[in-house]
């Protein structure tokens, strides 16, 4: 049986393509817009049987080409640029296109896994999938959101088969290069250091002292390994937070991609405090363009992920920046 991965040249959707393949499937239909060419790179060392065009490949889905072909979905095809404000676009792309996914799997009884996000709480402090906690700042947000509240009331009505969405917080990792300015933090982090010797972050803001503004950031690694945990259990469904449970600062992981490549230099580890004082991390102003836009702390109860049964330890900053650099630095 045939799985789909949307999105797959993407960020996300080839590295899952690639722990795809390493659990042995390999007949993989990757679907993506590869407008922007460069996307390609990330599907090279992958193993597909087929490429289609996203909207060809809903064409072809609605026109019965695939009946009974399909054993499921994975759907991480998105717009997930925040600062996007087309919102016709925006819910086109995001959610109808997700709304016509699911009905057909809903009809023809075929899992679907797909891509939320931590965008629906906006600025709450409280991040738990339940509707009073959730409040999106943008489109994008507001896109993942309504999509959310769809599942939510086919899931009282009563599901044919799996469907799981996972609100994804702060993922870095591998094969995320053609995101440009949406890339993580790491990434730019990395980049920084390798130009100028150097890590910018944001100053003091909103309560928040010098690069202490706190994320729940997630390694792409433990991302695919609960949509494959899913994807082996077809009796689970429902919304999950995808984050580690831990919120870090912006400073750990500014020193934790300082201190990899300097390990890589041949350079002793550094503290924080040491950094800032040699000029290895620089303070900017907080921009007027995010103030009042702008998340400064998230962090995942993903207590209704464990109960599922996925017991999984999450990757530390520390941890996962490390292997990151160690790519980075190999391509």
């Amino acid at each position: 049986m045939t799985i789909v991965v949307t999105g797959a040249a993407g960020f996300i959707g080839s590295n899952l393509v690639k722990a795809l393949n390493a659990k042995g499937h390999h007949d993989i239909i990757a679907v993506d817009n590869l407008s922007n060419g460069e996307k390609f790179h990330n599907l090279v060392d992958c193993g597909i049987t087929h490429y289609l065009d996203k909207h060809e490949f809903l064409d072809l889905l609605l026109a019965g080409e695939f009946e009974g072909e399909i054993s499921a979905i994975l759907h991480q095809g998105a717009c997930s640029d925040t600062m996007n404000h087309d919102g016709k676009y925006m819910m086109s792309n995001n959610y109808q296109y997700s709304l016509s996914l699911l009905d057909y799997c809903q009809h023809e009884e075929i899992q679907l896994l797909y891509a939320s996000s931590a965008a629906t709480y906006g600025k709450g402090s409280i991040f738990k999938e339940e509707r009073q906690h959730e409040g999106p700042l943008n489109v994008y947000g507001y896109s993942k959101f309504l999509f959310d509240q769809v599942l939510r009331q086919r899931i009282r009505e009563g599901l044919s088969a799996q469907v799981a969405g996972f609100r994804y917080f702060n993922v870095y990792g591998p094969q995320e290069q053609h995101k440009g300015r949406m890339a993580s933090v790491a990434f730019h982090h990395f980049n920084q250091y390798q130009a100028n010797g150097k890590v910018q972050l944001f100053g003091a803001w909103d309560g928040w002292d010098d690069g202490m503004q706190s994320r729940d950031f997630i390694s792409v690694e433990d991302v695919v390994k609960v949509n494959l945990y899913f994807l082996e259990h077809p009796e689970k469904s429902g919304i999950f937070n995808l984050g580690t449970g831990r919120s870090q600062p912006f400073n750990d992981v500014a020193v934790a991609t300082v201190n990899a490549c300097r390990r890589h230099q041949g350079a002793t580890a550094l503290t924080l405090l040491e950094m800032v004082t040699q000029g290895l991390i620089e303070y900017i102003d907080f921009p007027n363009s995010l103030k009042g836009k702008y998340q400064s702390f998230t962090q995942a109860d993903i207590s209704k992920l464990r109960e599922t049964g996925y017991t999984a330890a999450m990757l530390t900053v520390e941890e996962g920046v490390n292997s990151y650099v160690d790519h980075l630095m190999k391509k």
